[in-house]
């Protein structure tokens, strides 16, 4: 089967199901909920609207749209790291993947036409995650008499760069459930990780001198090195400023983490007998 056939067919494979569309749900309830309240918030304090905010430090209004169209990307990546994980384990738990390998016998082009799919699924993700930061983000700024910054190029900037996080996102996605064919494993995993370990180990790092330099290359903080902005990213408290990639760089350690993913997964998993 051609690569344009196997493509088809991975797309109607993942179209024709439920997941997809509940995983969307969920992310534009979760991202337009934490843009709000990050909008809500954040106006509040930049216009010292907060009870008692001539008390404190306020935030600054420079980059401040920046910041909460950006958490499209900052709390919303691991939904494009769900639906690319469970791509590939969804076909080993319900033992698909034989199907699948008798109609595309080229394994290589088996995986990639799964890759293409993903491309367009991370797209996708991607347009409804910064719709679902982007409009309630804006309207919270406007009421608040801030400019929303909707047609600077900087925030066009920024939305192109949050689409390729996403796409990357998928990307290593599929790269994990290539490695790990256990679909439940696979999810814990990448729940754990990215709810835990990697918050827990940036945040140690904004006051560890030093662990910053290697906790930079971590999945997450390369992807907010990408887009350029994230609440995560914005403030450490007293703590020392953590060292960030360049966005370019940040793009390249998260092509990274596909790459090896996906290549390794290749080698160890994918090509192994399926029963």
């Amino acid at each position: 089967m051609s690569l344009a056939r196997a493509s088809r067919s991975e797309f109607t494979k993942q179209f024709t199901t439920s997941i997809w569309w509940i995983l969307a749900i969920a992310l534009v309830a979760y991202v337009a909920f934490t843009a709000s309240v990050l909008a809500l918030a954040l106006s509040a304090s930049a216009t010292g609207a907060l009870p008692g905010a001539g008390e404190g430090p306020q935030v600054s209004e420079e980059g401040l749209p920046a910041l909460v169209y950006s958490a499209a990307t900052s709390v919303g990546y691991v939904f494009p790291l769900l639906i690319g994980t469970l791509m590939v384990t969804t076909e080993f738990r319900h033992k698909t993947l034989t199907p699948t390998f008798l109609a595309t016998p080229r394994r290589f082009t088996a995986l990639f036409a799964k890759v293409v799919v993903g491309v367009l699924l991370g797209a996708l993700y991607a347009v409804l995650a910064i719709a679902s930061s982007v409009g309630p983000g804006a309207a919270f700024l406007a009421g608040f008499g801030l400019d929303a910054e909707i047609t600077s190029t900087e925030t066009w900037s920024l939305v192109g760069r949050m689409v390729i996080a996403f796409v990357l996102w998928v990307l290593v996605g599929i790269g994990v459930g290539t490695l790990v064919r256990n679909q439940v494993v696979a999810i814990v995993i990448v729940l754990v990780f990215t709810q835990f370990l990697e918050p827990v180990g940036r945040l140690l790092g904004a006051f560890v001198e030093g662990l910053s330099d290697f906790t930079a290359y971590l999945p997450g903080a390369a992807s907010d090195a990408l887009v350029g902005a994230s609440v995560f990213t914005a403030g450490v408290g007293n703590g020392s400023a953590p060292t960030t990639l360049e966005w370019w760089a940040g793009g390249l350690t998260l092509l990274g983490y596909a790459a090896v993913f996906l290549v390794i997964g290749y080698f160890s998993s994918w090509r192994r007998d399926v029963t």
